[in-house]
């Protein structure tokens, strides 16, 4: 029998579950018999209503009353609760009862179908199907971890084939630089709220704005909301810049997950474009691989942005515009890895569904090395010999809500040598993904604390919980709603009193 799960059927449905099957065996049997519902009703010695709830699981049967039905059809009980349906009509109709008692139903606002004789075998098939579909997109919608990590696996995919750089993005920013007047240099906040202005927005702080969302951009009153969070902080241009991208890049309503992340992408990626303008990038990082000195750090200097920014940026122009292959992974303290790209053939950890982020990182490996050292001012370079080649990386521990993180940008041995740092004499080996690198204890350390511990996990919430349903996966749109019902000017408002 097909076993299509609706949303909210729990342990109480199970015996109406049963009841169905049942009952469409006993209704089955008896037309095989010839009889009617009204004779078997008389034959067990009860109302032919109650014999009608029976036969449509509308009532769970006693064992009493089924001895009764089984003597009275001149069969077993137990050909009676057999756990298959008695034909391919019996079971649409019982899995069409089973989607309507649902909560899942119940939430579609639809009215009930009426399963009778009259509903041909083809019309109830279509029903059916329709409704399986419906659920399907529910849980696509719904963006499982495992579909999360899918769509990470295609989008990094696709952003290796571009080589993490999106040209039409690049060409928006620059654009809308020239209109408000931008000459260089660190783009100002003035010119950062000039360019709401000629999108017409206005930028508002709020102290109450969802805490499932970064930013709301009501585009009937022309206003773009932002955490007070934000105010004051090196990222706060950033901010405003991200929550304008999807009006500039004609972002439309998600219609699943993947589409969702890759246009979270693009509007990093815009802001990163807006912060740190193509062609002074590229002049500045052109002149300092002359030198053999890229540097991350001087990249942030210069635009004064943020050290993953600048890190960030640096992947979208290295091999576009310098001929350089080059990686960048974000990993926690804990070992776990949250952002990952590559173009260089590092060779990074996966899943079955060749998805980075949740696997953990090699011990050995710069991103985590870079944790034991007391310096955290300067930037930390190093070597590392893997499986599939030698590889160099800088990296730098930063904050954030969830404890420390690395940040780190690399690029194989070959091209090592543009970069600041490529002489230093920090070098490790690893041999992951073989499990005697790293994920397998000394001997001697193993001997002291086998069977003698027993360590209690902490569980990664973003990796193991569902993402809310909703059009913005991980938003609450009815929490956005009722903050945009709060905060819309009504009418005869002036600047002043809103």
């Amino acid at each position: 029998m097909t076993t299509t799960q609706w949303s909210g059927l729990g342990t109480e449905d199970s015996a109406s579950i049963d009841a169905l099957i049942i009952g469409r065996r006993i209704r089955s049997i008896r037309k095989e018999r010839g009889m009617t519902l009204e004779s078997l009703a008389a034959a067990i010695e009860r109302a032919p209503s109650q014999v009608s709830a029976l036969e449509n699981g509308r009532r769970e049967p006693k064992v009493a009353t089924l001895r009764r039905v089984a003597t009275a059809l001149g069969t077993t009980v137990e050909e009676l609760i057999a756990d298959q349906a008695p034909d391919e009509r019996a079971q649409h109709e019982i899995e069409l009862e089973r989607i309507q008692r649902s909560i899942g139903f119940a939430s579609l606002g639809l009215p009930k179908v009426r399963v009778g004789p009259r509903l041909g075998d083809d019309a109830l098939a279509t029903i059916v199907g329709l409704y399986r579909k419906i659920e399907q997109l529910r849980d696509e919608r719904q963006a499982t971890p495992e579909e999360a990590r899918r769509a990470n696996a295609e989008l990094r995919s696709d952003m290796r084939e571009r080589s993490n750089h999106f040209a039409h993005i690049e060409q928006e920013a620059h654009d809308l630089l020239a209109a408000v007047g931008y000459t260089g240099g660190p783009l100002p906040q003035r010119l950062t709220a000039a360019v709401a202005e000629y999108l017409g927005f206005d930028i508002h702080y709020a102290a109450d704005l969802p805490s499932s969302a970064r930013s709301v951009l009501d585009e009937r009153n022309g206003r773009v909301y932002l955490p007070q969070s934000v105010i004051g902080s090196i990222d706060a241009r950033a901010a405003v810049l991200q929550a304008l991208a999807s009006k500039v890049l004609g972002h439309t309503e998600p219609t699943d997950y993947a589409q969702f992340l890759h246009q979270r992408i693009e509007s990093n990626y815009f802001a990163g474009a807006m912060l740190m303008p193509r062609d002074a990038s590229i002049e500045l990082l052109s002149v300092a691989k002359q030198h053999k000195d890229l540097s991350i750090e001087d990249f942030r200097d210069t635009f004064a942005v943020s050290y993953e920014m600048a890190a960030h940026r640096f992947t979208n122009l290295a091999t576009e515009f310098l001929d350089l292959p080059v990686h960048f992974v974000k990993v926690h303290e804990s070992g776990t890895i949250w952002k990952a790209y590559e173009n260089d053939d590092v060779c990074f950890p996966t899943d079955s569904m060749g998805a980075i982020e949740g696997q953990m990182c090699c011990r050995q490996w710069t991103s985590m090395l870079v944790f034991r050292e007391t310096d955290h001012f300067s930037p930390f370079y190093q070597y590392t010999d893997t499986p599939t080649g030698t590889f160099w990386c800088t990296s730098r521990v930063l904050a954030s809500a969830n404890g420390p993180v690395s940040v780190s940008v690399g690029t194989d041995f070959t091209h090592a040598r543009w970069m600041r740092g490529g002489n230093t004499s920090n070098r490790a080996v690893s041999t992951c993904p073989d499990e005697r690198c790293c994920r397998i204890p000394p001997h001697d350390l193993s001997e002291r604390w086998h069977d003698h511990c027993w360590p209690a996990a902490r569980p990664n919430v973003n990796l193991i919980a569902t993402l809310p349903q909703g059009a913005f996966p991980g938003v609450d749109t009815t929490a956005v709603y009722e903050f945009l019902d709060r905060h819309a000017p009504h009418d005869g408002d002036t600047d002043d009193q809103r």
